[in-house]
């Protein structure tokens, strides 16, 4: 198939040259130029502007927020300009409210939508093991789903509203925040009493705790190992957002989302907003006292 791709950040440039892989045209745009060139490496080529992605079958976009998509996709006019029946491939986790506003903007352009936002890391985006979580009009889901299994392990179909499937990953990332928070917490309070880290967190996710989420972050969080971001705390803040923008809208209380954006606006001004998400941990560390180096307040 002939895709466009606009937003080749840490997921992007994975996803597009997934697509490249299984053997399609890809036409590649991003505001900087280095994926680009990296792409166009493997067999992409670069479009001039954001028109030139959307002359195919479909457009795959990968921008970091509500805002970013807003301006590239809406506010330029480019959607208008779109090729007649293409299909927008949103991979972003985007709020409810901007979903539901997309998928009314593609159908009196006469074009297909499908929120896909993903499960997965950079990683497993460049390894193609992402879970890709996919709502939209049946047909425009089913022309697209081949390409969705290039860049994923499972493709979950969640019906015909687009809104469903950035619901169900707003609330799987407030889900992952929370536990990023608990082990921070729990790996604190160890600490003081003489438990490192690296045991509180090897025990519990050998045993109470033995999840994908548990183990990964949990690791990063036992070597204090931040940097590079896999996913930036700041991008871990506007999704939480998210979560109580969702929330308001259906009336449904989330107390503890309140607490993550607080922990999380702490975060942003110690600086640390560009560190990995995990990061929240070291913030329970310091109101407690503790020390990178792993000094640690001993109670007898």
């Amino acid at each position: 198939m002939d895709i466009g791709f606009v937003g080749l950040g840490g997921m992007g440039r994975g996803i597009a040259a997934n697509l490249l892989k299984a053997g399609h045209r890809v036409v590649v745009w991003n505001r900087s130029q280095t994926p680009v060139r990296e792409l166009v490496a493997l067999g992409a080529e670069a479009a001039a502007t954001v028109d030139e992605t959307l002359r195919g079958t479909a457009l795959f976009s990968m921008l970091a927020d509500d805002a970013a998509l807003r301006e590239v996709l809406l506010d330029s006019g480019a959607l208008g300009r779109a090729a007649t029946g293409l299909v927008h491939v949103n991979l972003a986790t985007i709020s409810t409210a901007l979903a539901r506003e997309l998928d009314e903007r593609h159908a009196e352009n006469g074009l297909g939508y499908v929120s896909a936002p993903v499960f997965g890391r950079p990683d497993a985006a460049a390894a193609g093991t992402l879970q890709v979580l996919a709502a939209g009009r049946e047909d425009a889901v089913d022309r697209v789903l081949p390409l969705l299994a290039a860049i994923g392990q499972k493709t979950w179909r969640l019906g015909e509203d687009p809104v469903r499937a950035n619901a169900l990953k707003i609330s799987g990332n407030f889900m992952i925040a929370a536990a990023l928070e608990a082990m921070g917490e729990a790996a604190a309070l160890g600490q003081a009493y003489g438990v490192s880290p690296t045991e509180l967190i090897e025990m519990l996710t050998g045993t109470l705790f033995a999840a994908p989420v548990y183990k990964n972050y949990g690791a990063l969080i036992a070597e204090r190992r931040y940097e590079p971001a896999g996913f930036k705390l700041r991008l871990g803040l506007k999704d939480v957002r998210l979560a109580l923008a969702a929330g308001d809208a259906a009336q449904v209380p989330l107390p503890l989302a309140s607490l993550l954006r607080d922990a999380m606006l702490e975060g942003l001004a110690a600086g640390d907003g560009d560190a990995d998400w995990s990061v929240i941990a070291r913030l329970a560390a310091r109101r407690a006292g503790q020390s990178e180096s792993g000094e640690r307040a001993r109670f007898d």
